[in-house]
C-alpha cells in the first residue's frame, strides 16, 4: 500500500474495512487506506466517525480542500480467496470482480486514498462511461 500511496513503508495510514450488504447478503468487501499526512489532525481522519462520517472519499476530502476528481480504477476478474469467500458466503474460487481504486489530489497529483474492493461476480455488473445526450 505504501507504493500505491507514494509514502514510505511504515508511514501512518488510516485503514478501514467494510462489508456491504444487499438484502442482508454480503456482496462487497472493501479495504481502504488514507495517508495520515493528509487526514491526520482533521475532522475527517476517521471515515466512519465525526461530522463527515460516511459521506464518501471525494466529499470528505473536499471538506479539507482537496479535490480528488474521478478515481483511477484497475478492474479484474479472478477467483475469490478463502477469506473473501467466507466473508461473502460463496465457494472458494467463485468468480469475483477485484478493483484497485486510487483517488488523487488533482492539485498535487499525490494519492489521497487507495482501496481494494471485491464484489461477488454473481451479483454485480459494471458499466462505464455514459451515452451522449441527443
Amino acid at each position: 500500500m505504501a507504493a500505491r500511496l507514494e509514502i514510505r513503508p511504515g508511514d501512518p495510514v488510516m485503514h478501514t474495512s467494510y462489508t456491504y450488504l444487499a438484502d442482508g447478503i454480503a456482496v462487497q468487501l472493501a479495504e481502504s487506506w488514507e495517508p495520515m499526512a493528509i487526514t491526520g489532525g482533521s475532522l475527517i481522519v476517521l471515515p466512519e466517525a465525526g461530522p463527515h462520517a460516511g459521506i464518501g472519499v471525494a466529499d470528505r476530502m473536499a471538506t479539507i480542500g482537496i479535490d480528488v476528481g474521478v478515481p483511477v480504477e484497475r478492474v479484474s476478474a479472478r477467483g475469490a480467496t478463502r477469506a473473501e469467500a467466507q466473508a461473502l458466503g460463496i465457494m472458494p474460487t467463485a468468480p469475483v470482480m477485484a478493483i484497485e481504486r486510487t483517488y488523487y489530489d488533482q492539485a498535487t497529483g499525490r494519492p489521497a486514498e487507495t482501496a481494494d474492493i471485491v464484489l461477488r461476480g454473481d451479483r454485480w455488473v459494471s458499466e462505464y462511461g455514459h451515452r451522449p445526450s441527443r
